[in-house]
């Protein structure tokens, strides 16, 4: 039930831009999807399986993000261009979207789903903490760049953990986006 489990889960999203994660009702989710409250309950067991599915959601879609903006699919040709444009779709997708902002940081608030952190490794698979995250982001750019980057420049992995490190920066203390592209071409260079 593909469908229904993304119509859920945009309805679930839809209702925390509304109001706080603890008051986000099970049957609203349901009726806003158009399906039933126990086709919900059946495709995701709890209010927990609900947060934990719709946290692991935005984290993968930020991920292919990165992948995108790593790929060029951003207009960036060089390497380096490549990684500012994940720095910046990193500070971005972080901006706009409080449960990327969460994953990446660790800092959720009482909007959040709270019960996403203590269930973290309950299955069905854990949520990735904020340095795992992190870390899969490096290493889509280490794989998608690695053909690309330039003998003799700064190694590969160090690169791209300190354009991820960077980025993050920006997240916590925030400055505007197109600095991101500027300090990562600068550290780079």
């Amino acid at each position: 039930m593909p469908a229904a489990r993304e119509s859920l889960l945009d309805a679930a999203f839809a209702a925390l831009e509304g109001r706080p994660w603890p008051r986000v009702k099970m049957a609203e989710v349901a009726a806003a999807a158009g399906v039933s409250r126990q086709t919900l309950y059946n495709e995701f067991g709890s209010k927990e399986g609900l947060a934990r599915a719709l946290v692991r959601r935005e984290a993968d879609a930020y991920l292919s993000g990165v992948e995108r903006a790593l790929s060029g699919a951003s207009g960036a040709a060089g390497p380096r261009e490549r990684l500012a444009a994940a720095a910046v779709w990193t500070v971005r997708s972080a901006t706009e979207n409080p449960l990327v902002r969460a994953v990446l940081t660790g800092c959720w608030n009482e909007r959040l789903p709270t019960s996403v952190t203590s269930v973290r490794t309950a299955p069905p698979g854990p949520l990735p903490a904020p340095g795992e995250l992190l870390g899969e982001a490096r290493d889509r750019a280490v794989r998608l760049l690695a053909g690309d980057w330039p003998p003799g420049a700064v190694e590969l992995p160090l690169a791209c953990e300190a354009v991820a490190r960077l980025a993050l920066s920006y997240v916590v203390a925030p400055a505007p986006v197109a600095d991101v592209a500027r300090m990562v071409r600068t550290v780079l260079a």
